[in-house]
């Protein structure tokens, strides 16, 4: 079957990769490093959607008021880049969809509200042969993080092609409103870090429980 969008723009995190357990613990270890309770695999769900910052906002006590908040951050940062593969991995079936894309001659890019660098690393290591084009959290270029549309605007740009036949494809409610902002319309995936209901409330009326189930639509 042959699929009706030429450009698929995915989410990393929850999406294309299984991170969850990499950010757990660069989250424990910067809150033990410096006196403060740690967090559960499940609270870590809950706080992952809206950039490693604001992750962290939500996992040191009292957030960005807490006097150790910047110095927390950093330490989670730098323990993050040096420990990013540990865990990680593809979800099933999604190195397998990237290729068949890319078989059908489609653009492959990915955004992300991770590191800048992370996000580069990651997608190098994982996909080096399909997406093209990844793009990260990097403010101090004037490109605003999700869920403004700044990302998704500049891997068009990067890839050479309009919104017209794009899609972006995420788990979260933040990926529903990016999309929303950027134009696009948005297939909600099923095996991330939000459940179909979660989502619902959000906006979205497109789901896939599995990747191959993206060639279908």
């Amino acid at each position: 079957m042959t699929t009706s969008y030429d450009t698929y723009i995915f989410d990393l995190d929850g999406t294309l990769l299984e991170t969850l357990e990499d950010l757990t613990a660069a989250v424990n270890y910067a809150l033990r490093h410096h006196g403060m309770p740690e967090h559960s695999l499940a609270d870590v769900r809950r706080f992952v959607g809206n950039g490693v910052k604001m992750l962290m906002v939500r996992a040191v006590p009292d957030g960005e008021s807490n006097p150790q908040f910047e110095a927390a951050f950093a330490t989670f940062r730098t323990y993050y880049l040096e420990h990013s593969l540990d865990a990680t991995h593809p979800y099933a079936g999604i190195p397998e969809l990237l290729a068949e894309l890319k078989s059908r001659g489609k653009h492959l890019a990915v955004v992300s509200n991770k590191f800048y660098a992370a996000t580069q690393s990651l997608c190098r290591h994982f996909f080096p042969d399909t997406i093209q084009v990844a793009i990260g959290e990097h403010e101090s270029e004037g490109i605003r993080k999700k869920p403004a549309p700044d990302t998704v605007v500049e891997a068009l740009r990067q890839l050479g092609v309009g919104k017209e036949n794009a899609v972006y494809i995420g788990d979260s409610d933040v990926d529903l409103q990016t999309a929303l902002n950027a134009g696009l319309p948005c297939i909600s995936v099923l095996w991330g870090f939000r459940d179909r209901d979660f989502l619902k409330e959000n906006g979205a009326t497109t789901f896939v429980a599995a990747p191959h189930e993206i060639l279908t639509i």
